[in-house]
């Protein structure tokens, strides 16, 4: 079965599918193997361990691209990918979607805000007229070569024009033919609820970034609320981001890390973990 099938058949599950946020390569094979069954690749993590920069706007599309096919690449699940605003008009979107395809990810994420863009729970949003965005959607869908290629629209309007414009929006997406919608940072339980019951027939994506606008809920309630989709988009980079700036401050004032070995993977299961048993394998299948 496809790849792109199989996130089709994951949609249409009643179960809610978890897809944690992957900021590069490592992170979606320690998803992988956790037994998730999605990779969600994270512009926002992406920009932060390819540029060391925050999430505005900064990244190409052919940068994206190659980090998206080098995680689609690495793992044998979904792989749903940030597009950003599509990189432009109808037309970019146009090439934007094919590269995805191409990238061998199964769906892509695009955002109706002005660019450069901004991450979803941050000040400062700004959002293109809602008939710009359905000609993208169009143009997403039409040019998708694999019609299993899941199209994710989102629309950042709940935090500058409230949420019935954001629901307006989504209703309109949905007509021009998304696959998901993404209400982006919804303020309250009662929202998230009218989100799912205004789109009874189409997947919902809840989006829950640790410390953002949105009610961090388990995985239980938002399933329970009727949501097809939920991403970590920013805890597993938040927590690597953690765990190597507490080694760093170990090793800096205590001179040594012997403290920290129990918290560490050891050298043993990180080369199990990148698939050094498999390249010795094949290595000796070769050898003369």
């Amino acid at each position: 079965m496809k790849k792109t099938t199989q996130l089709k058949a994951l949609l249409r599950d009643p179960k809610l599918l978890v897809a944690p946020g992957a900021y590069d390569v490592l992170s979606a094979k320690i998803i992988a193997q956790s037994g998730f069954g999605a990779v969600y690749m994270t512009g926002y993590g992406t920009s932060a361990s390819v540029l060391g920069k925050p999430d505005v706007g900064l990244l190409t599309m052919t940068e994206m691209v190659a980090r998206a096919a080098a995680i689609a690449d690495a793992v044998d699940v979904p792989v749903l990918a940030d597009g950003d605003t599509g990189y432009g008009n109808p037309l970019n979107v146009m090439r934007t979607v094919r590269e995805y395809e191409k990238a061998g990810v199964c769906a892509i994420q695009l955002e109706d805000q002005l660019f450069p863009k901004r991450c979803g729970h941050m000040q400062g949003r700004r959002v293109i007229p809602m008939e710009e965005m359905v000609q993208k959607i169009k143009a997403a869908a039409d040019t998708r070569l694999d019609s299993d290629f899941v199209i994710i629209a989102r629309t950042d309007a709940r935090t500058s024009l409230g949420l019935d414009e954001a629901l307006r929006r989504g209703k309109a997406y949905e007509e021009a033919g998304a696959d998901v919608i993404f209400i982006e940072s919804p303020e309250g339980v009662e929202e998230m609820r009218r989100i799912t019951a205004t789109f009874p027939d189409t997947p919902t994506l809840a989006n829950m970034l640790e410390g953002g606008r949105t009610p961090n809920l388990t995985t239980e309630e938002l399933e329970a609320m009727g949501f097809g989709i939920a991403i970590f988009c920013t805890g597993p980079l938040y927590a690597a981001a953690k765990a190597v700036s507490d080694y760093m401050v170990e090793l800096k004032t205590q001179k040594t890390t012997q403290k920290l070995l129990p918290e560490l993977i050891t050298f043993e299961d990180f080369n199990s973990l990148i698939g050094l048993p498999e390249y010795n394998s094949t290595e000796k299948h070769y050898s003369s």
